[in-house]
């Protein structure tokens, strides 16, 4: 947190401060079920669909870290293009060439059509994801911010979780999932072109802003980069590590809606508690819990197989609203004046992570054995928990402040995290 210039409201009510922005938010969190919906169905399916496929596990690897690769160079155009065309149209032109793209892999069943297709829709997902994250942010306002990231992981993961139950209705390799997938992502459209709320200020010229972020908060710096290498490497190889387990029919999708239906239940809270309490202590705590239960996961695989559904739950529970945490602790560092700007660089440094971490843990898994994959992320948030304890007890968590005074930020690079 920053050093006395920006400080939490102490919100006890929660209720009036909060429900008119979240009507405002309505038709972005629509778009973000329907669209998350889509790429969460297509997610799962495609390194489900590999391995029925016969494709090698670094090839799957690889295929995972490819989206990630098109994610990475999203970021860097993402700005400009939402300065040039502005939210809305941004946000329609990025929907419709995903959706092209999920129709591409019925079409083209070769590893490396399958890892052009998913850069580019990482390259789509980067705008999309910057776009509406950051109109979040904005409205939200620094005492409200944790609450509405937190509303909107909510939302994200229930329509990943909805996404997960079209595996159910349609064989493996039917080309009906992809067409699904496709049609979720151009339904999202509607309530953003529909919506009369008025969307934030176009981000002012420049686009990555890593240099500032360092300077503003290490955390964020560091932290969204293992955050990146622990998402990126569960969410690309889970579903096939979940396959080779032979748990019978309808595994997979199983286990993934266990972990969705847990990060669906679990960033509320953790960003209301991040909201009345130093944020770095929630991202703390919250990486070496989720550490445990990695460990866990380690173990059942091998001893206990039906245990990997409640663990998978809280994972869940806790590894995705790591990232929201973050988000909230750098716009409360940097402001939301550069909001586009700021997301499009923690994404970045996302990527970074998320492109290297499924590389590395399909070799890990192909040297070593399945397991390595959990073992690899344990490592990782481990890592994270020190790294935020540390910073910890570096710089004190600055005092509450009134909600006039909310607004103040400090300049970047006066303090440090």
């Amino acid at each position: 947190m920053p050093h006395c210039s920006v400080r939490f409201v102490l919100d006890h009510s929660g209720g009036p401060h909060v429900l008119p922005i979240l009507l405002a938010l309505l038709p972005v969190f629509l778009a973000v079920f329907s669209m998350i919906a889509g790429n969460g169905l297509i997610t799962t399916l495609v390194p489900m669909r590999a391995v029925l496929e016969g494709f090698a596990p670094t090839d799957i690897g690889l295929i995972g870290s490819a989206y990630f690769v098109g994610m990475l160079a999203g970021t860097w155009a993402t700005p400009a293009v939402i300065r040039r065309a502005g939210y809305i149209r941004a946000f329609a032109a990025y929907s419709a060439v995903v959706s092209i793209a999920t129709l591409g892999f019925a079409m083209a069943v070769n590893p490396y059509a399958w890892m052009i297709f998913r850069a580019l829709i990482g390259f789509c997902f980067a705008g999309l994801y910057a776009a509406v994250e950051s109109w979040i942010t904005v409205k939200a306002g620094q005492s409200r911010r944790g609450r509405m990231l937190g509303i909107y992981n909510i939302v994200h993961f229930s329509g990943s979780a909805a996404g997960q139950q079209i595996l159910r209705v349609f064989e493996a390799k039917s080309f009906a999932l992809f067409s699904a997938g496709a049609g979720f992502l151009m339904l999202s459209l509607v309530p953003m072109a529909m919506t009369k709320a008025e969307p934030p200020p176009l981000p002012p010229k420049g686009r990555l802003v890593i240099g500032p972020l360092f300077r503003a908060t290490p955390i964020g710096l560091f932290g969204i980069i293992l955050i990146g290498l622990a998402n990126g490497t569960f969410w690309s190889l889970a579903p096939a590590y979940i396959e080779r387990m032979n748990l019978g029919p309808g595994a997979v999708a199983s286990f993934m809606t266990a972990v969705i239906v847990g990060s669906a239940v679990g960033p509320y809270p953790m960003g209301r508690i991040s909201d009345l309490a130093d944020r770095r202590a929630v991202l703390a705590i919250g990486s070496m819990v989720v550490a445990l239960v990695e460990a866990g996961m380690v173990i059942a695989g091998s001893n206990f197989p039906p245990l990997v559904y409640v663990l998978g739950f809280l994972i869940g529970t806790i590894a995705p609203g790591l990232y929201p945490i973050v988000t909230a602790h750098v716009m409360d560092r940097m402001g939301s004046e550069r909001a586009v700007a700021v997301s499009s660089t923690l994404l970045f440094l996302y990527c970074l992570g998320a492109i290297v971490g499924p590389t590395l843990a399909a070799a890990l898994m192909a040297r070593f054995g399945e397991h390595m994959l959990f073992v690899h992320n344990a490592v990782v948030h481990v890592v994270l928990a020190l790294f935020v304890g540390w910073r910890i007890t570096v710089r004190e968590r600055p005092a509450p402040i009134t909600e006039a005074s909310e607004q103040v930020v400090e300049a970047p690079g006066q303090t440090r995290t």
